[in-house]
């Protein structure tokens, strides 16, 4: 450990993780989806999957046919869905800590998160990486993985020691909520990151565009009398990355993308095969700019919520395979942060609870199907990061959930595990409830 004092509040959290049992746990009656091998597999009793220890031993349609290990702990999931734990490519902890955030994860079936390096201090040091780590596995809930700073102190001006980051374990490279602007550092980002064959995570904003806008900028910032933000500051960010990646042979990715033209000029990269990518996030395709409504700071994120055309594109994009990824853009705040007036409240809302829930919208409203889903959730952010996670094969490690995906209930703020209440869902209907969540074989959760 460096100098720097470390003033994450988890260093006086305690651990409250589940005591294996050393049993094998024995899934059965289970409709199996396994994005890695395309099963979806109907629930039957003679087929499920079977952990011992933090491994996945088989998992299949008839793994039970002949008996069930007699030591086996034994879990009917009566019919519902069992799938690989979800993997969030993006997460915030600032100050609700590893437990709370912990919760919240497994509460919402995320079994590995990759946190953004916009910690105190920044993750720009290899014992910071190496000291989330360790206090994430003392926790035992979920399990974290770091991005390294891209730029020194998430200033954009001097290259991070991205080597020695990933030396330490970091999995890819990003300045988290702040654009890297300067394209000469994104350039010498993109080249260094290269030869460790990582990604640089962009959040895509031009900054002097955006300037201090608060929303999406249109009709309805106008009629609120708030600064709005135009899509353009989205698009500029990602065509110009997109030159770059092609000058550098980098891999670039962008982090919660929102507009159409931004997923224009994405697709036509993909098409020519460039090393380019993107997820997005939950509020992008499941609202738009009018849940701001009268000024609701919840509905207040980054990138701010568009324009309904926007809003059918990044569905679009999801579905024809534009889009890579789903990831919870988790951001919590405390109730001082957000209950301010609007052009002064805070940034982001929690999103690791409803990340399946509202997710699932996509199935339920016929945009893609329930493997395709899971997979967006799971196996692609999995891939993306380099991390052996996102699927149900035997020798996988033992993450997954149960979830009901009928299962209807009500986003109530008030009750999320999460420290932080900011969710822009708050009194929303969905739809898909995890009942278990399972991290290296130990139960952590049940509804």
């Amino acid at each position: 450990m460096n100098s720097r004092s470390i003033t994450l509040d988890a260093l006086t959290e305690r651990s409250e993780t589940p005591t294996p049992t050393g049993r094998p746990l024995a899934f059965v009656n289970a409709r199996i989806l396994d994005p890695a091998s395309g099963a979806d597999i109907p629930a039957d009793p003679k087929g499920g999957v079977l952990c011992r220890g933090e491994t996945i031993i088989a998992a299949g349609g008839d793994i039970f046919a002949a008996s069930i290990p007699d030591d086996a702990q034994v879990i009917d999931c009566a019919g519902h869905c069992l799938a690989p734990g979800l993997v969030d490519m993006r997460i915030q902890i600032r100050g609700a800590g590893f437990l709370s955030t912990g919760n919240a994860a497994v509460a919402g079936g995320v079994t590995s998160a990759a946190c953004l390096p916009n910690t105190d201090p920044v993750i720009d040091d290899m014992s910071v990486v190496e000291f989330i780590a360790r206090r994430a596995r003392k926790v035992g809930l979920v399990k974290v993985y770091t991005y390294g700073a891209a730029t020194k102190g998430l200033e954009g001006r001097e290259i991070a020691e991205m080597g020695m980051l990933a030396e330490a374990g970091a999995v890819a490279f990003s300045d988290a909520v702040k654009v890297i602007a300067d394209a000469q550092v994104m350039r010498q980002a993109l080249s260094y990151a290269a030869t460790f064959g990582l990604l640089v995570v962009q959040h895509p904003e031009e900054e002097s565009l955006a300037g201090d806008g608060v929303m999406n900028e249109g009709e309805t910032a106008s009629r609120l009398g708030l600064s709005g933000i135009p899509r353009e500051a989205e698009a500029i960010i990602v065509e110009r990355d997109i030159r770059l990646a092609e000058l550098t042979g980098g891999r670039v990715h962008f982090a919660h993308i929102s507009t159409a033209a931004a997923l224009d000029a994405i697709r036509r990269a993909k098409a020519r095969g460039l090393a380019v990518t993107c997820d997005t996030a939950p509020p992008y395709f499941a609202l738009n700019e009018t849940a701001v409504g009268d000024y609701r700071t919840f509905a207040k994120v980054s990138p701010p919520l568009r324009a309904e055309d926007d809003r059918a594109a990044v569905i679009a994009a999801i579905a024809d395979g534009t889009i890579d990824a789903i990831a919870s853009d988790h951001s919590p705040h405390s109730e001082d942060a957000k209950r301010l007036p609007f052009a002064q409240a805070a940034f982001g809302g929690v999103g690791l609870e409803t990340l399946l829930a509202v997710s699932l919208e996509l199935y339920h409203n016929g945009h893609l199907d329930l493997l395709s889903c899971i997979e967006k959730l799971s196996l692609s952010p999995a891939r993306l990061l380099g991390l052996n996670a996102g699927a149900l094969t035997a020798g996988a490690p033992a993450d997954l959930i149960v979830f009901d995906p009928e299962q209807g209930w009500k986003v109530d703020a008030d009750t999320l595990n999460s420290k932080s209440k900011n969710s822009p869902f708050d009194g929303r209907p969905v739809q898909g409830r995890v009942l278990t969540t399972v991290v290296d074989g130990r139960i952590v959760f049940r509804a």
